[in-house]
């Protein structure tokens, strides 16, 4: 049987349980430095992954991201956090574990070799060609994301692996293999280290690409977001009078007549459109901001 990496005995901690505190720490802050690395060898592939999705998202694809214990609750965290970001709706950008919800909050590993629970899933989800699946497994062979991975071929969906060892069978049967090469945890077979670092780096660089990609960023600032609170509410703003000759209090004044859309108020800020001629503008551009306001001059 061949042992993946993640599972190999890490040589250089063999006396972890020896060491002080500050060398304990030092260790782990060494082994790190090969997740940037690692994530760097793939940085080709993560691309690839970016204008994958995004060229599915625009046909009104959606995406699923699928992982059993670490690699599941990565992919959960991630497409959690795209809601209030980039108000991305919930039902767009998936995140399935192994075990259901409650494997968020209980150690339900169990369920990572069930092959039929995520299949079943999907189904429920009317999971087809114009969707993307993200299968992340730290070994690359987990039956829960590999059942996934073949369903979704099945279906003609695009697929997209992402493992922490070479030549695994996730990446055989992906459109896009990401393999990111962190070797041996410093704990043998902790992969909620190293690789999962590495697996989140990963998922970070994807969906923020993505977003960047269907305009929810202009410049670099998050213009999609939900403004549900104080210190948001302040951010917008901020942006606002930043990328706008707009005082404080013509800011605020605009966000009241978006209803709080920050693009709406940036596109009538920078272009001193109406509202009307805002959501004209953003509608034909697939709310694209800078297309959108290339396309308001290009009219004038």
């Amino acid at each position: 049987m061949t042992t993946p990496s993640t599972e190999a005995k890490n040589i250089q901690s063999t006396r972890l349980d020896e060491i002080s505190s500050l060398e304990i720490i030092s260790k782990m802050n060494q082994e790190d430095m090969t997740v940037v690395d690692a994530v760097h060898q793939a940085q080709s592939e993560i691309a690839s992954a970016v204008d994958l999705i995004t060229a599915k998202w625009i046909k009104g694809g959606r995406v699923f991201v699928v992982g059993a214990g670490t690699s599941g609750r990565v992919g959960i965290l991630d497409a959690v956090e795209l809601g209030s970001t980039f108000s991305v709706e919930t039902d767009r950008w998936v995140g399935l574990i192994a075990g259901g919800k409650e494997a968020m909050w209980k150690p339900l590993e169990q369920f990572e070799d069930n092959a039929e629970l995520v299949v079943e899933e999907l189904k429920s989800y009317s999971f087809n060609n114009k969707d993307t699946l993200i299968a992340i497994s730290a070994s690359g062979s987990t039956p829960y994301s590999v059942a996934a991975l073949k369903f979704a071929k099945e279906k003609k969906a695009a697929t997209i692996s992402i493992s922490c060892n070479q030549h695994t069978v996730s990446s055989s049967i992906s459109d896009i293999g990401i393999e990111l090469l962190t070797g041996p945890e410093i704990i043998r077979g902790s992969t909620r280290l190293k690789a999962g670092t590495a697996q989140k780096m990963v998922m970070n660089m994807i969906s923020t690409g993505v977003m960047i990609k269907l305009g929810k960023v202009y410049q670099n600032e998050m213009i999609d977001m939900q403004i549900i609170n104080k210190k948001l509410r302040n951010r917008a703003i901020a942006i606002l009078m930043e990328l706008s000759n707009k005082n404080e209090q013509e800011a605020d004044e605009l966000l009241q007549l978006t209803n709080n859309q920050l693009k709406l108020a940036l596109f009538i800020a920078i272009t001193e459109a109406t509202l009307e001629e805002a959501k004209h503008y953003l509608t034909d551009t697939d709310g694209h901001l800078k297309k959108a306001i290339e396309l308001f001059h290009s009219k004038r």
